[in-house]
């Protein structure tokens, strides 16, 4: 069913039509909460905040944007909220980093790397570079990281972006250019100690 039909049928009183669109996106909310807070937990609870708040908020939802990238807004709003609320900043934690192998870091490996290597699918395979991805990602400012993870994590385009993030697009490919120049930095030691490993 269409996410308009279902969302007309939770406006009518139909509210187990919501658990459709949950079903449709809460795997891809919860991993933008993930990559932007930093957190497994944090991340499981602002997806559940996601959902709840666009609940509450459903009727006044006029569609002039799509439920995609609606809920997407409200996930990246909560997610940085909650980020630069935090009293300390969140570190890596290791299972961050075990559960970067076979996960949406290797697409942003192959990205980072594609102009570093000839075989850029090889490092992506490398589980120390997917910990230097994740690490990385978090040493990102706010701003940089939530472009970074829609587009080069959830594969947004830059007019889905600007919608859900409200800001120029413009806006949104110079913030990308200025993240991917710091990850590209950020990884250039393991990118230098993978290849003398894949010579050795």
């Amino acid at each position: 069913m269409e996410d308009a039909q279902l969302i007309e049928k939770v406006k009518s009183g139909q509210t187990e039509a919501y658990a459709g669109l949950v079903r449709k996106y809460q795997d891809r909310v919860f991993n933008t909460c993930w990559r932007i807070c930093g957190h497994l937990e944090d991340a499981r609870d602002l997806t559940q905040e996601t959902f709840l708040k666009a609940l509450d908020s459903i009727a006044g939802f006029r569609e002039q944007s799509t439920f995609y990238t609606w809920i997407f807004r409200v996930a990246v709003n909560l997610a940085l909220t909650h980020r630069r609320t935090a009293k300390r900043r969140h570190t890596v934690s290791l299972d961050a980093i075990n559960d970067a192998v076979g996960t949406q870091a290797e697409s942003l490996a192959k990205r980072i790397e594609d102009h570093n290597t000839p075989d850029p699918s090889r490092a992506a395979d490398d589980t120390e570079l997917h910990a230097s991805v994740v690490r990385a990602l978090h040493e990102l400012d706010d701003d940089q990281r939530a472009v970074v993870v829609l587009r080069d994590i959830e594969g947004f385009d830059y007019r889905e972006i600007a919608e859900i993030l409200e800001l120029p697009a413009g806006t949104v490919r110079s913030r990308l250019h200025r993240a991917r120049a710091t990850l590209s930095k950020a990884l250039r030691p393991a990118i230098t100690r993978h290849d003398q490993v894949d010579r050795s």
